[in-house]
């Protein structure tokens, strides 16, 4: 197919005089894949469009929120009922709480809870109720790991960090880099040698429990039992970032399909339907310490957005009704997609290492297996970036990186699968040509 770029183009060169590198986010503008990204225009289903008017299979779902679908009907005209009555209030709504019982339902474990409005939000404020209930200063995260562009949070991180080759970021002086520590993802030893390297000191351990910003990379059997152990034994909080995973990989999210239990959770992506909502919660005895009733301040004006909980409820309320069939769904299909075009690298002889847990997954393009960050970063993110053009030149849009997982939503069917096949057969034939 021949695809037309010329508006995408204009936009570009527009966009470049407005925002740093032309975009709002950094993975947007395509530097770890080459070529020029589409400006979107609209989307529907499995599918966007862009301003030339060209249609593409979805793949990274605005980074995993979309699992309905984008323009899922329920939450388009829950979010208009509620814009009629006002986009924001800065005051307490009903529908706060609603969207709270439906997220209890689900993870029972969060007896407590506060609302903010991105992921980031949910991480730091997490981590700073950690210090606050232990007395300690320290924090342990996992290489690859992305929790947000809190200061804190930015080293050895996973996501557009890694993407564009930066070990952290300017700006975050060492006293903050140095309270966090970070290690391999999958290595149990070496969270019980850094505790017993820093006895006392360590206030918590913060880890993506299925890895989506280093591309997906599961967790290992017995790795999330061992960290809650040990983190228990050490009276050091166990905080699983749940922004990616959360009603993603079951109802409950990775909590329910590994069988964790967590101090704090945080949540996104799904939590707000599409729209900028995050959270923070777990067990009331720590979640009591946040203002009003204790010591440590948190604040947001957009926190319970009322469009962000009318978006969340229309669609927490879609996964509930239609649990047993959508899970199985988007297995399935997942399965189906991510198969095939390994598959079909195998037949054209191009080595690629398939990574997957339920609706998430990503190809790397290496030999090996890939179990923690290390492994990832030796993959060939130069032949990704062939193949991340070539399909979107076929119509196949996936996340502009080596190191981002992919995601479907229930639009995504057979004939998505399909089509994505053929194209990963003809850019694999493109690549070796």
């Amino acid at each position: 197919m021949t695809m037309q770029h010329d508006n995408s183009e204009r936009l570009r060169v527009r966009a470049e005089k407005l925002f740093p590198g032309g975009v709002n986010s950094p993975v947007r503008a395509f530097r770890a894949v080459g070529g020029q990204p589409p400006f979107v225009a609209r989307a529907e289903g499995a599918y966007l469009f862009d301003a030339d008017g060209n249609r593409f299979i979805d793949y990274f779902g605005s980074w995993g929120p979309m699992i309905l679908g984008h323009a899922f009907p329920a939450v388009v005209e829950a979010v208009a009922r509620a814009a009629r009555n006002s986009a924001s209030y800065g005051a307490s709504t009903a529908a706060e709480g609603d969207l709270a019982e439906r997220v209890q339902a689900v993870y029972p474990g969060m007896e407590r809870m506060r609302f903010v409005s991105s992921g980031t939000e949910a991480t730091m404020s997490a981590i700073r109720l950690a210090r606050a209930a232990t007395g300690r200063k320290r924090i342990v995260k996992f290489e690859g790991c992305y929790h947000g562009h809190a200061d804190g949070l930015l080293v050895k991180a996973g996501s557009g960090v890694a993407t564009l080759g930066i070990p952290g970021s300017a700006g975050v002086p060492e006293e903050i880099a140095g309270l966090t520590l970070a290690l391999p993802y999958n290595d149990l030893p070496a969270v019980e040698s850094a505790f017993a390297r820093f006895p006392g000191e360590i206030a918590g351990v913060i880890l993506e429990p299925v890895v989506g910003n280093a591309g997906c990379i599961p967790p290992g059997e017995g790795y999330l039992a061992g960290l809650r152990r040990v983190t228990a034994e050490r009276g050091a909080l166990l905080i699983v970032d749940e922004v990616m995973t959360g009603f993603r990989l079951a109802p409950g999210g990775a909590l329910e399909l590994y069988g964790i239990d967590a101090d704090l959770v945080t949540l996104g992506k799904i939590l707000g339907g599409g729209l900028p909502c995050g959270a923070f919660g777990g067990k009331r005895g720590y979640m009591e310490m946040l203002a009003p009733l204790g010591p440590v301040y948190q604040a947001g004006t957009l926190s319970g957005n009322p469009l962000a909980m009318a978006a969340g409820c229309a669609t927490l309320d879609e996964l509930a009704a239609r649990r047993e069939t959508i899970y199985p769904q988007l297995e399935a299909t997942a399965r189906a997609v991510a198969e095939g075009v390994a598959e079909a690298a195998q037949a054209a002889g191009i080595s690629v290492t398939l990574n997957r847990v339920g609706s998430m997954w990503t190809w790397f393009f290496t030999n090996g297996p890939v179990t923690n960050y290390e492994q990832a970063a030796a993959s060939n993110t130069a032949r990704f970036g062939q193949f991340h053009r070539a399909m979107l030149e076929r119509g196949v849009w996936l996340p502009p990186s080596q190191f981002e997982a992919m995601f479907l939503s229930v639009a995504h069917g057979q004939a998505e699968v399909g089509a994505t096949i053929s194209a990963a057969r003809a850019a694999f034939g493109e690549m070796l040509g």
